[in-house]
């Protein structure tokens, strides 16, 4: 992706990161679509990586309000480039688990629990969340592409659901090992955001 394309990306999410932390509701269901399109969700390790100066700063207030704790490992103060979050501790992992109604030793596939976006509110803090950790959009100057990519197969096609239930249509693909969910027409991806 350009760099122009990238800025713009950057600058949706910061838009998006001014959306207060507050219910604990939709802290948790924002964790959730942030854990499900991140770099490693698994019951060995959480990792988050991102450019977003923003979504950096964000994240570790987003997870003391949903689940009372904080990363093991944060970004140090004066990084340049991409920031790294990492929890390993697995009692923190467990918590994590259990809020979505995961078991720590028992889950091999994701899938999305829609028990977790029922709250008013939770569906759209979910999507900002996958948004935040796995999207991207291009400078509309340019040409319409937004898109959410993630590892995990199961969870795209949920995400789809999810998408539809809020009155938008994705398309879905595949690209480098990654699922995707994507909008090429400019109204479609305004009403996306519009919703957030």
């Amino acid at each position: 992706m350009s760099e122009t394309a990238m800025s713009f990306s950057a600058a949706v999410k910061t838009e998006l990161c001014r959306e207060p932390v507050s219910k604990r509701c939709c802290a948790l269901a924002e964790s959730y679509g942030v854990l499900l399109y991140c770099n490693s969700f698994s019951a060995r390790e959480i990792r988050i990586i991102t450019a977003s100066t923003d979504f950096a700063r964000r994240l570790p207030r987003l997870f003391r309000r949903a689940f009372s704790l904080d990363f093991d490992l944060l970004p140090p103060e004066d990084r340049t480039g991409k920031c790294s979050f990492l929890i390993r501790d697995r009692k923190k992992l467990a918590r994590i688990f259990e809020a979505f109604g995961l078991e720590l030793d028992g889950t091999l596939t994701q899938h999305i629990n829609f028990g977790a976006l029922e709250e008013e509110g939770s569906m759209e803090a979910f999507v900002r969340g996958a948004f935040l950790a796995g999207g991207s959009v291009t400078d509309p100057e340019k040409r319409y592409h937004l898109e959410l990519a993630t590892p995990h197969q199961s969870v795209s096609r949920e995400m789809i659901s999810v998408l539809l239930d809020m009155d938008l249509s994705p398309k879905e693909t595949r690209r480098s090992g990654n699922a995707l969910v994507y909008f090429k027409k400019a109204d479609l991806i305004a009403d996306f955001f519009t919703r957030l």
